[in-house]
């Protein structure tokens, strides 16, 4: 007998089966197959498993009868009317054999997968007994590196029909050498039919056949995500289009076999189609997004495209066909020129657009901005990253056509201005303005008066602008009265005389404040944030501000009523401090860090210990004067509390 023919783990009980055993050598009912380290097969306890035999004449002692005699066909017309799942993953353990021929078995096949009777006994009335392996597809396998291989997707496909069906499938990375193969795909077809999501990444050896297996098997499927599936073509795309009609959600991202005739498929057969995505595939042109566009406009609303080689006219169908579009993602389409924005936003298909996002395209100038806006009546948020043509003044345009615009992000565009950014915001009814690395701000004053507050503005993100000073802070101050949420991270630049005014005109009262790497604000202006909105505060951020003492935490801890987040990590903050935060009585702090914080010693066990009380996280990490048995004392004590050292 070979080593793919061990006997492995099949319950038995001694009391009820005689005769001799198997083997003669015990410690073969001890050895495992090659599965052993699958969780999703049923391994029942291990007992001696024994058979009653008839005596044959003729045969010796050791040449027992044996069911491994039998031909393949009629041990799979045997598994085929074992009745439960565990019963049928108990004959996976027997041998790689026997898994095999298990692994080969379509789920609906199973004599248990269908309605039986049963007589009561109590009656004449029979009673239909449904399987209880009825799949409606509950759980969820995530295979990564070197754990994702065909022996383990086998293993799935065998053991978790009778636990509720696979519903979602992710496989992330896979060995080159023993990885996933069109084989795992293909048992999985067969063993899960409630199988809805699919996830193949970085999957180098899974092909057309796979996916096509997956196609037959797998009707229910509604989302597939392939990303760098290098031999994947529109064949096993068309394949899923023919027989998965419930597909919502389609991902494809660095998959060079992929083009327009797979897309055209999916359009016209996937009636139920609601979002796509599509990245860095080469053989993906106009044909096959605007066949997408075109075919699926009734119901599809979320939409990514993304460094393809469309043109103009793509951008013309989406704003044509894209009815029911409410989120548009276009990035890094460098052959799409102003005119194809332009004409997308004059279509006057896009009435539904709620969300667009718009990077690195060279076809966003002012004219097709102001376009857009008008173009896209219910348009409330919009991004736009490394946008290198927009101005301030096409910005101010866009802003004052887009009537219903709530939430505007621009990410390094460099070209808009300190003059641009006050024209948004005395033009429009936003609640979120976002700045990021936007270099053409200059902190100059204007010399003209400032028009109307923007009463609506409730959150104000400036990062990384190095242009942004204490001028232009006044000004937005004064613009925006009721701002609840400001985040100035990375302005090395402010001064605690450039911030007060912004704190004095905030007439809502502060509930988040970001100041992480405002190298120059002092207690100062800490004290004065405290004493001002106090009241209000709830995250409080002053990583990096290196002039904040303890000064700061006794400020704190005198008028911060409703404070759960404090973070000030790389201040000068020592034990008195931390003492001052924990006599606080009103403090019901859950996050704090004091990372990086080489003032905090030992000394601090006691108070962190009182604050603890209410902590679900406590960063100590490179906290150099505390021990590393303090801390041991510290998780022992605040047991409920996430600590990082």
């Amino acid at each position: 007998m070979t080593d793919d023919d061990t006997y492995t783990g099949i319950t038995g009980d001694d009391d009820l089966y005689s005769g001799g055993s198997f083997y003669t050598n015990s410690t073969d009912l001890g050895r495992l197959c090659s599965i052993s380290s699958q969780v999703d097969v049923y391994f029942p306890p291990r007992k001696r498993a024994r058979i009653s035999a008839p005596f044959i004449f003729g045969e010796t002692e050791d040449e027992q009868p044996s069911i491994h005699v039998l031909p393949d066909e009629c041990l799979v017309e045997i598994f085929k009317r074992i009745p439960g799942v565990r019963e049928r993953s108990s004959c996976a353990c027997v041998s790689k054999h026997w898994f095999m021929l298990l692994t080969s078995i379509h789920k609906g096949e199973y004599g248990s997968s269908k309605v039986v009777k049963e007589n009561t006994g109590s009656s004449s009335d029979d009673v239909e007994m449904i399987s209880s392996e009825e799949e409606d597809g509950y759980l969820t396998r995530c295979l990564e590196g070197k754990k994702a291989t065909d022996m383990r997707l086998a293993a799935i496909a065998v053991g978790t029909s009778g636990h509720g069906g696979l519903g979602k499938l992710s496989i992330r990375g896979s060995s080159s050498s023993r990885g996933i193969t069109n084989f795992g795909l293909s048992a999985i077809s067969r063993g899960c039919p409630s199988l809805k999501v699919l996830s193949l990444w970085d999957v180098r050896r899974v092909g057309d056949e796979g996916l096509s297996e997956i196609a037959k098997g797998c009707h229910l499927l509604e989302k597939l995500d392939l990303c760098q599936c290098p031999l994947v073509s529109n064949k096993g795309l068309i394949a899923i289009a023919e027989n998965c009609p419930n597909l919502t959600a389609l991902s494809i991202e660095s998959c060079p076999k992929i083009g327009n005739e797979g897309l055209q498929a999916i359009g016209k057969l996937c009636p139920k189609l609601q979002s796509i995505s599509i990245k860095d595939c080469p053989l993906v042109g106009d044909y096959g997004v605007s066949s997408l566009l075109s075919s699926a406009s009734s119901v599809l609303s979320k939409v990514k495209l993304q460094g393809l080689s469309i043109t103009d006219f793509s951008l013309a169908v989406i704003g044509h066909y894209g009815k029911s579009v409410t989120n548009l993602m276009l990035i890094n389409l460098q052959n799409v020129t102003e005119k194809g924005f332009w004409v997308m936003g004059n279509a006057l298909g896009l009435q539904k657009l709620v969300s667009l996002m718009i990077a690195s395209c060279w076809g966003v100038t002012d004219v097709s901005l102001e376009a857009i806006g008008k173009g896209c009546t219910n348009l409330k948020q919009m991004c736009l990253r490394r946008c290198c043509f927009v101005s301030g003044d096409g910005l101010v345009a866009f802003a004052k056509s887009a009537v219903s615009l709530e939430c505007l992000q621009l990410d390094e565009c460099n070209r808009v201005t300190q003059s641009g950014i006050i024209g948004v915001l005395s033009n429009c009814g936003l609640k979120s303005l976002s700045l990021v690395k936007c270099m053409g701000i200059k902190d100059i004053s204007l010399g003209v008066p400032l028009s109307s507050p923007c009463n609506s503005l409730k959150s104000l993100s400036i990062r990384n602008c190095p242009g942004f000073g204490t001028v232009s802070l006044a000004m937005v101050g004064k613009l925006c009265p009721q701002l609840q949420h400001i985040d100035l991270s990375g302005l090395c630049c402010i001064t605690d005389a450039g911030l007060l005014p912004l704190l004095q005109n905030c007439e809502a009262g502060l509930m988040k404040v970001n100041l992480s790497g405002c190298l120059n604000l002092t207690d100062e202006i800490l004290v004065s944030l405290t004493r001002l909105h106090g009241a209000t505060l709830e995250l409080l951020n002053l990583d990096g501000c290196r002039r904040i003492t303890d000064a700061s935490l006794v400020a704190v801890a005198d008028n911060c009523v409703f404070l759960s987040d404090l973070d000030v990590s790389r201040c000068a903050i020592t034990d008195v401090g931390v003492a001052a935060l924990s006599q606080a009585e009103q403090l019901n702090l859950q996050v704090l860090s004091f990372s990086g914080c080489s003032g905090v010693s030992n000394k601090s066990l006691t108070f962190l210990k009182k604050l603890g009380r209410t902590l679900v996280g406590l960063n100590l990490q490179h906290c150099n004067s505390i021990s590393t048995q303090t801390v041991e004392l510290l998780v022992e004590s605040l047991w409920r509390c996430d600590i990082l050292f």
